[in-house]
């Protein structure tokens, strides 16, 4: 195992490198270890085009052979200066469909230096399934990876998928075997796509959207919408919103529409037949909702390689949990706030679904992550940090509620400039459990000093019935009566008010 002497870095672990070598691209993804959520040290893609020219000849074109050759040994030179203590390569549709393929892994391998695993498409299937369950919590619906050759989908409910097929159906294919012509595009996607049994299951559930130009629709979707979180994660789109804007990618012109500009030139070309495939599997499927994952294939075979007690692990929280560790004065604090937080909240009648708790526990676990900022940033380095992270396993909402938290925490109860965009998307739900959080770990924080011991030792209480001083008690031991003062009385007070409750402290 080699160290680094990085302390912003998970100690006790190696990168490992993941090589992608699909139909459209070749794709290196550097991590900084095999864990349950992994953080990216490097990446880097080259649009070979390996897959251009299977639909007419069955062969990969022998120009992007060398590129992707040569990309290769690019990829092992970085993979090497990182450190990677592993480099696992795996190949999807167009070497294991093409002719010549047999011969390109032989000269890919030889480039590379270690063997190429070459997947069936029952295995990018289930590989794409596991990444959808590395990514999103509970995951309940059908997985759609679309790559330049081929479509993989696969059922997935929470950690159990099923029914894993391959569809001659990608991005590049499709466009070749239309030649070019977006309505014969869509006959195409729409025959074999009836033929997929899997899809007739997926009726109001979600379908979840995982290959770059799907990734690309999404993005072009939030440029034109104006949404203010440009975050791939979990990124959802309701159906029939889903399908007009489909029909309108479909529709557009890569050099003539200006909209498509806001697209890489390399990607422009495949995205009105990537918009053909998804409306027609989505009119078929008929799903409640459009689900965007930046994770996929890669993802999914990595999550494969866990122990079982890793693989079980909560991403979300076992990523506010490594941050906690690398970044914030006390990680013990932080922990304790995430439990204390939760009975807190039931004294103050809120009830928490099992999303809620989580959301809550991982804003309590990131509370202190801006600290080492100047302190009339620190809310907005937390509020940046949080809502534009890689976190995993949150919906947009849920993000946005743990980032408004935290900004309220430091900067007080009201929206601003900097808080209202985020607080449209964390709904009126999730602003009102952010100001209750961040109302408490104000009055909280005045006592601890951010270190922990103390938290487990305060609590908010209900009143007796009929006592006129007040609704709920915030009650300290009679040992820390030297903790109280001017600001820790304001701070409740803004509670107070936050809350229409009157409150009012004690020693126990």
């Amino acid at each position: 195992m080699i160290e680094t002497e990085a302390h912003g870095r998970a100690p006790g672990t190696y990168p490992v490198s993941v090589v992608d070598i699909g139909s459209n691209s070749v794709r290196l993804v550097i991590y900084e270890a095999l864990n349950r959520s992994p953080s990216v040290l490097f990446n880097e893609k080259v649009l070979c085009g390996l897959g251009k020219g299977l639909a007419s000849g069955n062969r990969m074109d022998e120009e992007a052979i060398s590129r992707a050759i040569d990309a290769l040994r690019r990829f092992r030179a970085l993979s090497d200066q990182a450190r990677a203590m592993e480099i696992h390569v795996l190949a999807t549709a167009a070497a294991r469909e093409a002719e010549n393929g047999a011969s390109f892994i032989e000269a890919a391998e030889e480039a590379i230096g270690c063997e190429i695993r070459v997947l069936t498409g029952v295995e990018e299937a289930r590989f794409s399934a596991l990444g959808i369950i590395s990514g999103f919590h509970n995951p309940d619906g059908i997985a759609g990876d679309l790559g330049g050759g081929s479509l993989e989908l696969v059922d997935v409910r929470g950690r159990d998928y099923s029914g894993g097929i391959t569809l001659p159906l990608g991005g590049l294919r499709l466009s070749e075997l239309s030649g070019g012509s977006i309505t014969k595009a869509r006959t195409i996607a729409r025959t074999h796509l009836r033929k997929a049994e899997l899809l007739k299951g997926g009726v109001g559930r979600t379908f979840y959207s995982v290959g770059g130009t799907w990734r690309n629709i999404a993005k072009l979707h939030m440029e034109m919408s104006g949404y203010p979180l440009h975050m791939m994660q979990a990124y959802e789109i309701p159906l029939d919103e889903a399908l007009e804007f489909l029909a309108k990618v479909a529709r557009m012109k890569p050099n003539r529409d200006e909209e498509l500009k806001k697209i890489s030139r390399n990607r422009r070309a495949l995205l009105p037949f990537g918009a053909v495939a998804l409306q027609e599997l989505m009119e078929i499927m008929k799903p409640q909702k459009l689900s965007f994952s930046a994770l996929g294939v890669r993802e999914g075979y990595l999550y494969s390689l866990l122990p079982e007690e890793d693989a079980v692990q909560d991403s979300l929280l076992a990523a506010s949990n490594v941050l906690a560790n690398l970044r914030a004065r006390s990680p013990r604090h932080a922990r304790e706030l995430a439990e204390w937080t939760g009975k807190m909240f039931e004294v103050f009648g809120i009830e928490e679904t099992e999303d809620d708790a989580r959301y809550r526990q991982a804003a309590c676990l990131l509370a202190d992550i801006s600290w080492r900022a100047h302190p009339d940033y620190r809310g907005l380095q937390a509020l940046n940090i949080i809502a534009h992270s890689t976190l995993s396993g949150i919906s947009h909402a849920g993000r946005a509620y743990i980032a408004l938290a935290n900004y309220y925490r430091f900067e007080g109860l009201n929206d601003d400039g900097s808080s209202r965009s985020l607080a449209t998307i964390a709904t009126p739900r999730y602003v009102e459990f952010a100001k209750l959080l961040g109302g408490m770990l104000r009055v909280i924080y005045l006592c601890s000093a951010s270190m922990d011991g103390v938290v487990p030792r305060l609590k908010f209480e209900r009143a007796e019935p009929g006592d006129e001083n007040a609704e709920i008690y915030f009650t300290l031991p009679r040992d820390m009566a030297n903790f109280l003062g001017e600001r820790v009385e304001g701070r409740l007070n803004q509670l107070s008010k936050l809350t229409g409750k009157k409150l009012a402290i004690r020693l126990g």
